[in-house]
């Protein structure tokens, strides 16, 4: 949207905190208007090249990918297809469902911004020409823009940050008392950690390449704060198998809920994956369609199945440690344990 040379502090720094960022983008006004389509492209002459297939890129035995091609188009077309759809039919209720992943509430225009199929400029003038034409997508088009802004400032700190990735911006993280656990780690990867929402995001990753925002979120806070495994081990798998993954937004997001990136969320703030997803998969809906084997559990307990009774699991086909893992930890614990790592580096 603007050049990181436009948004500096007085010290010609980049910010750290979103808000006022976001306050300096706005003010400068709309970006410039992509630039139109060429009117001709000359082919440039002919030379000796292999088909595409027979360099046998996309998985066969086992196709793994069979997923990604249920879940996703590549190409200009699809995009711009994409963005038409949701100004047209989700952008007005974007605000209020874009945490529910029991429901298409998002844009799902995350990959094709990844690959260039569409500008961040081109998505900002298409929207700010739908809020025109209906004032009454005005604020679900002002906070769309906003999560756009958030993609920008998490590429500016890239920008300023070279070593995002694998370096903490906030440097008091460097003596984190992590705890390396290549079980548990797994565990998390495969979505088998015994708590449903983080499972049931694990395996919408695996499985399409993208996971929910709101879900993203709980599953960092899991592995980081509930499991104190470094946040880095998190990325790289992000980093594998999203197919949005950006290198900017991706590691920036895992140090924001970590704890030790720019305008960080607090450490102390451990989210409780149980009450996550009662408050934004309320009767299950998310949870049934990736973690099948708890599909007929009742939505009271289908985010908590360990407080349902042994004859109320066997009535729908569910045994806790065999059908469906039991918690890895336990929720108090784990936070216990993170808020203690935490109090020694602030010791520190």
């Amino acid at each position: 949207l603007v050049p990181p040379s436009a948004i500096r502090n007085k010290e010609g720094r980049g910010l750290r905190v979103f808000t006022p960022f976001w306050r300096r983008v706005l003010s400068l006004g709309d970006p410039p208007k992509p630039l139109p389509a060429p009117k001709e492209l000359r082919p440039g002459p002919k030379v000796a090249s292999d088909r595409l297939e027979s360099w046998k890129l996309e998985p066969a035995k086992p196709d793994w990918a069979g997923g990604l091609r249920e879940s996703w188009t590549p190409g200009e077309t699809s995009a711009r297809a994409r963005l038409r759809d949701f100004l047209r039919h989700r952008a007005r209720s974007y605000v209020g469902d874009r945490d529910r992943p029991d429901c298409e509430g998002t844009s799902s225009l995350s990959p094709h911004l990844r690959f260039g199929e569409l500008s961040p400029r081109q998505v900002w003038h298409a929207a700010r020409f739908a809020a025109e034409e209906d004032p009454t997508v005005g604020p679900g088009i002002d906070k769309f823009l906003s999560e756009l802004g958030w993609r920008e400032f998490c590429r500016h700190l890239l920008h300023d940050h070279p070593g995002l990735a694998t370096e903490n911006l906030q440097t008091n993280f460097d003596g984190f008392p992590w705890q390396p656990d290549k079980t548990a780690l797994a565990a998390w990867q495969r979505g088998r950690t015994g708590y449903p929402i983080v499972d049931a995001g694990l395996r919408e990753l695996w499985h399409t390449g993208v996971m929910h925002n709101r879900v993203r979120m709980v599953v960092a806070s899991f592995l980081v704060k509930h499991l104190l495994i470094d946040w880095r081990d998190g990325e790289a798998w992000f980093w594998d198998t999203l197919v949005d993954a950006d290198a900017g937004s991706n590691p920036a997001n895992w140090q924001w809920v970590a704890g030790c990136g720019a305008d960080a969320a607090p450490y102390f703030r451990v989210f409780n994956p149980q009450l996550q997803g009662e408050k934004f998969d309320p009767d299950g809906t998310y949870v049934r369609r990736w973690v099948p084997e708890l599909k007929d559990v009742p939505a009271k307990l289908i985010h908590q199945p360990w407080q349902a009774t042994p004859i109320e699991l066997a009535s729908v086909g569910v045994t806790l440690g065999k059908t469906y893992p039991q918690p890895i930890i336990d929720h108090a614990r784990g936070r216990e344990r993170a808020l203690a790592a935490y109090a020694k580096i602030r010791k520190g």
